[in-house]
Parts: C-alpha cells; sequence; structure tokens
C-alpha cells in the first residue's frame, strides 16, 4: 500500500518492477530519470476524480472559491495538479503566488477529518474520498472532473514497467497485459459483482469495506478501461509544468509504449490501440 509517488520512486531504483500508478507520478519519475526510468504500457483508470465543497462554505462557482481553504491530497499529486489548473484557468491563483485561494496538501484520511470539522472549505480528491466527503462529511459534488476533459474521459491510473524489466522481459509483460485486458473486460461486463469483489479487498486491507452508498457513488464516476488515454497524459504533464511542478516543458514522446499490450490485443483477438 505505497503512496502512488513512492511506487515512482521504487521504479525508479530498481526496486518494483510494475505497479499501478497515478499519471503525475509516472510523468515524474519519467522526466526525472531523463526518460529512461519507465514506460506506460497500458491504462487502468479513467475519472474518478471530484471536487467536493461543504454546502456552508458558500460555493456555487469558481468566482466564490476566492478566500476559500481547499485540500487537495498531496502536493504535486494528480489531483493537486489538477486543481492548480482550475484555478488557474478560472483567473485565480493560490496563496503561495499572492493570490486569495489557499491549498493545504493533506492525506486523505485526514482531508476528511478537517473537512468534518469545517476546517476547510473543499477539497479535490480521488475515488472514494470524493464519495466519502459527500457521504460521511456532508458534502456536496461542486465538480466531478469529467465534465473538463473531451468525452468525459481521463486518465487516473496507469500500468507502468521499469525499462530495463520490460526490455529484458516483454514475454512477461506481455502475460500480465493479457490478464490485465481480460480482467478489464469482465469488470465492464460485470460491474455490480466487481464492486462487491473491490469492496471485499479493501475490507480486507483496510479493516473496514465502504459503505454500499459509498461504493455505488464511487463507482458511477469512474470506469475501467486499458487504453492509457495518452493525449490526457500529455494534458497533466502540461499542467503540471504550468504549476511550476516541472522545471521545463516536457517531452514525453517515449513515455508511452503500446507495443507489448498491443500484442497482447492481438493474441486475444483485440484490435490494437493507435
Amino acid at each position: 500500500d505505497l503512496p502512488l509517488e513512492i511506487l515512482a520512486t521504487r521504479v525508479f531504483a530498481g526496486e518494483i518492477d510494475l505497479a499501478y500508478i497515478g499519471p503525475n507520478p509516472a510523468i515524474n519519475g519519467y522526466v526525472q530519470s531523463g526518460g529512461e526510468a519507465l514506460r506506460v504500457v497500458a491504462g487502468a483508470t479513467s475519472g474518478g476524480a471530484a471536487f467536493i465543497v461543504r454546502p456552508e462554505a458558500g460555493i456555487d462557482s469558481a468566482d466564490d472559491l476566492s478566500g476559500k481553504r481547499i485540500a487537495s491530497p498531496q502536493l504535486g499529486n494528480t489531483q493537486d495538479v489538477a486543481l492548480r489548473a482550475y484555478l488557474s484557468k478560472n483567473g485565480l491563483q493560490t496563496t503561495e503566488q499572492g493570490g486569495t485561494v489557499q491549498i493545504i496538501p493533506t492525506a486523505n484520511p485526514e482531508i476528511l477529518d478537517l473537512f468534518r470539522r469545517g476546517e476547510i472549505d473543499g477539497a479535490w480528491v480521488p475515488e472514494p474520498w470524493a464519495a466519502r466527503l459527500i457521504v460521511e462529511g456532508g458534502g456536496r459534488l461542486f465538480l466531478d472532473e469529467r465534465a473538463l476533459w473531451p468525452n468525459a474521459d481521463f486518465t487516473t491510473a496507469l500500468v507502468i514497467v521499469r525499462t530495463e524489466f520490460l526490455e529484458e522481459h516483454p514475454d512477461l509483460v506481455q502475460r500480465w497485459l493479457e490478464a490485465h485486458a481480460a480482467l478489464t473486460m469482465w469488470e465492464q461486463a460485470n460491474p455490480d459483482e466487481a464492486k462487491l469483489l473491490a469492496n471485499e479487498e479493501i475490507g480486507r486491507l483496510t479493516s473496514q469495506a465502504l459503505s454500499q452508498e459509498v461504493l455505488d457513488s464511487a463507482w458511477s464516476r469512474m470506469s475501467v478501461t486499458y487504453d492509457p488515454l495518452t493525449e490526457t497524459i500529455v494534458a497533466s504533464a502540461q499542467a503540471a509544468y504550468m504549476a511550476g511542478y516541472l522545471e521545463t516543458e516536457p517531452d514525453l514522446s517515449g513515455l508511452v509504449d503500446l507495443a507489448v499490450l498491443n500484442a497482447a490485443l492481438a493474441e486475444m483477438g483485440l484490435p490494437a490501440l493507435p
């Protein structure tokens, strides 16, 4: 249960060969290694992030965010970058930029506690934390991030592989991706059973499964896919650069390598991804 940012570092260090990770940590690992450390070989999840506000905060439009305290899961993580890009697009600046919106990077469980106590006005978080803020924290959905993307699709989880491992063991990676694609299609065809199994595993790992209301709410805003949605990775990288998290405008031309995935799809009789 490592944080996504730590996973990228462990892949970079050669301690992990394959991981499921958010786009911005993957981008950071790729850029920091000069394009050498890792490759994105498939997608995993689209959607599943939202901006939730306390009804008492009086936030009905972007203009109302001025003077507010908004949480994100971690400085520079995928939702933190999305929040900063949204503020910039709406003509707002953070307090560290001399503006009026305070962003408070905080771990997801602590965000829920701060939200309940009224110490923050809102939070841009991944699922199931967005659903928990609504169901358990009395929050209101201000923005489903899907509304900001063409076709309501944007990547929130990817499959990455250490480059050296991919080059040395493409057969093993292909077998993994065949299983990954098959499981993805099964989840798409059997959403209710997939939800049940996912919640059972959440309960096993955390000792507390999600309530059905939280589970249904979270599931409604996300979908599984083996397509990495490459254009949205590039857009996330550009947003990270504009937010100051990348020193130079990133060249991601070698980040996504779909050769092994397409070989797996061909073996399964499925069309290749472009």
